[in-house]
């Protein structure tokens, strides 16, 4: 089933450079880019986001990084694409993800670990809506989809 979901380029990943060779890993695995954007998230959004965080310790702590630099705020499209992007992403703790995985090239730490990415249909959708309007999703036509996918898979 194609899928929409949404991916946060933290701002770690701007500070070191790294943008580009993310944007790759989700490109050559042929997830199609229907929305992407910089923005600067705020107090705000991010207690909204982080909500179920709100009682840990670390909750100040995750939004502070959050806001230390512009984002890049990415709707990902492809079957199973919730699905496909966390096993790129690998777990969370980049110390323990598996080589081959985002974070486990990329992060050493459990909070400065790259990427957010979606969990799950219901919260994706709940996502995509908080960083981005309607006009900002694009439905477009990527010709190679049919060197991506089999007839029967779209």
């Amino acid at each position: 089933m194609i899928e929409k979901t949404l991916v946060l380029l933290k701002p770690g990943t701007l500070q070191r450079g790294l943008v580009g060779s993310v944007l790759t890993r989700f490109e050559r695995k042929g997830l199609h880019i229907v929305g992407m954007k910089m923005m600067q998230l705020s107090d705000e959004l991010l207690s909204e986001h982080y909500s179920h965080l709100r009682e840990k310790s670390f909750f100040q702590r995750v939004k502070d990084s959050m806001m230390a630099a512009p984002v890049i705020a990415l709707c990902l499209e492809g079957v199973d694409a919730i699905e496909v992007v966390r096993n790129l992403t690998g777990v969370t703790n980049g110390r323990n993800a598996l080589p081959g995985t985002i974070r486990g090239d990329l992060s050493m730490s459990y909070q400065e670990n790259i990427i957010h990415a979606s969990d799950g249909p219901d919260t994706a959708k709940e996502e995509l809506k908080r960083f981005f309007k309607n006009d900002e999703i694009f439905d477009w036509s990527e010709t190679s989809i049919n060197f991506i996918y089999c007839s029967d898979e779209l």
